[in-house]
């Protein structure tokens, strides 16, 4: 990865010239500084990190592909269970010039594949975020602090304020393509590899729940343009994630060449040179944010960390407790999530949540379950055993405790969701903390309360927490109806942490007993959304 640059894109624009979104030249990389690439088998030992002898992104030695289709990750949004984020494409690879000429023949239409103006310069007054310069080295965990409850929304930053110009464009289009946006996406991945045939190596085979992860989280990015305090954190994110697939400032360039295709043909009936000047502006800004995040990053951490599993406890038929351990130390905070990657399914990467605070052996646990067509939960659950080698990503939310406050914590864990809130109860111990911690523990049935005897233990050992099972049918109630039932919660912080549905009517059950939304926390919130599930 190029060394960290020390300011955002001149004027807005590419940087210098050479062509559409070309950032800026960076310093030749450090030798011994790249990532290395995982061979699929079971090695001897841990490899260290930080070389790069192949692909990034290369398949495995001897590694089937995945399925024509699946599901896995649609049908649930919560990090501790499988799915896929925003950030769950790996950036195109080496850039070719723009061209404004006609792709090869099985390329989508030429007439609209091609940029009909490229802008060379921009006038400084219309660049956007123009107070956005490199991320400072700002720790490796992220700061305690709550996430939002629901997406950004796509207004200016500050209430009242008037979108900015290029909002104003950017959003026309946005409601032009809306309608059609699967059509968008299939062309825009036609455009990416007919024109750069040699990155289609590092996506994963089957893109039938990946393939629209990428120009998703564009898209979003581009829509909350005036939203700049939100939007800078999600795109440094962003841009710190995507180090795990190998990508490099000069593959940005591609993508968005390929992106104003797209919408140039999708958006045809508003598209015009004013337009256009609006996404190239808006698409430069958005890749030099993340350009610089992981170049800073790249300065205190390793892209991914291997990890070698140690213990595989299989506690139902289809959950499994795996514990494994890194061959570094693995800085977290209780309460995040890390994106896994196992050597059986290259390029296909989950979330999962740690299911404990940090701990002084180093060693990390996550709660697995095993969803149909799931490819990453199926392998943790029934193929990995102790021995086997994973790869881990940067840990990442917002759901952690602030420990500054004396606020008693209200947790809802539906299903494997226990796991990070086991996690918060150890972290509030760990602080030596009496503040009250009520946990409400939901599921369909007994079977499925399968960590319930940790709970109780835990319970048994500290008289400040209260922990509930909630049993579906038992109960004849959901989880979040049943926290109606106890209270009064107006002096606590909320916790979520379970699937999509129960997240949602969760945060409403809780705004509905009078907890302000600020107060309540739980992570991938856009995903949520996104998915629909």
């Amino acid at each position: 990865m190029d060394a960290p640059t020390t300011t955002s894109a001149d004027n807005g624009t590419s940087g210098g010239g050479g062509g559409w979104f070309t950032p800026r030249n960076k310093p030749t990389p450090t030798p011994g500084n790249e990532p290395e690439t995982p061979d699929g088998r079971r090695p001897a030992v841990i490899r260290p990190v930080g070389r790069q002898t192949a692909d990034p992104a290369a398949p495995a030695d001897g590694a089937a592909a995945p399925p024509a289709s699946t599901t896995d990750g649609a049908s649930t949004g919560a990090p501790d269970q499988e799915r896929e984020s925003p950030d769950a494409i790996p950036a195109p690879g080496p850039i070719a010039a723009p061209s404004t000429s006609s792709p090869a023949p099985s390329a989508p239409s030429p007439a609209a594949s091609s940029p009909r103006h490229a802008p060379t310069t921009v006038p400084p007054a219309q660049a956007p975020f123009a107070a956005a310069t490199a991320p400072p080295a700002e720790p490796r965990v992220s700061a305690q602090r709550p996430a939002p409850v629901s997406p950004p929304e796509p207004a200016a930053s500050a209430p009242g304020a008037e979108a900015s110009p290029d909002a104003i464009l950017i959003r026309r289009a946005m409601a032009e393509v809306a309608p059609v946006a699967d059509k968008v996406t299939s062309y825009f991945y036609a455009l990416l590899f007919v024109r750069h045939p040699d990155l289609r190596s590092l996506f994963p085979a089957a893109m039938d729940t990946q393939r629209d992860r990428l120009l998703r989280a564009l898209l979003t990015a581009a829509e909350h343009i005036d939203n700049t305090d939100v939007l800078v954190d999600y795109l440094q994110n962003l841009g710190r994630g995507h180090r795990k697939y190998g990508t490099r400032a000069e593959h940005y360039p591609a993508v968005g060449e390929c992106l104003i295709g797209a919408l140039s043909k999708y958006a045809a009936g508003v598209w015009d040179e004013e337009m256009e000047a609006a996404w190239v502006r808006t698409y430069t800004a958005i890749s030099q944010i993340m350009i610089d995040a992981a170049a800073a990053d790249e300065l205190r951490a390793p892209a991914w960390w291997y990890a070698e599993i140690v213990a595989h406890d299989l506690r139902t038929p289809d959950v499994a407790v795996v514990t494994v351990r890194p061959d570094q130390p693995y800085p977290f905070l209780a309460g995040q999530y890390t994106s896994l990657e196992t050597p059986w399914w290259p390029r296909i990467w989950r979330h999962y949540s740690f299911a404990s605070a940090p701990r002084s052996d180093g060693l990390l646990s996550f709660h697995v379950k095993a969803v149909p067509a799931g490819w990453v939960s199926n392998a943790l659950v029934h193929r990995a055993r102790p021995g086997d080698i994973v790869r881990l990503g940067p840990p990442a939310g917002s759901m952690t405790v602030d420990h500054t406050t004396d606020s008693g914590l209200l947790c809802l864990g539906g299903g494997t969701g226990i796991a990070p809130i086991k996690a918060l109860v150890e972290d509030v111990a760990e602080h030596g903390e009496r503040r009250p911690v009520e946990v409400f523990y939901g599921a369909r049935t007994d079977h499925d309360l399968y960590d319930i005897d940790t709970m109780l233990r835990l319970q048994q050992s500290h008289p400040w927490l209260s922990v509930r099972a909630i049993i579906d049918q038992q109960a004849h109630q959901q989880l979040p109806d049943a926290v109606r039932a106890y209270g009064p919660w107006n002096e606590y912080d909320a916790y979520l942490s379970g699937p999509p549905g129960m997240i949602r009517s969760g945060v409403d059950a809780l705004r509905d007993i009078g907890i302000p939304s600020e107060r309540i926390r739980h992570d991938s919130v856009e995903e949520l959304v996104a998915t629909g599930s």
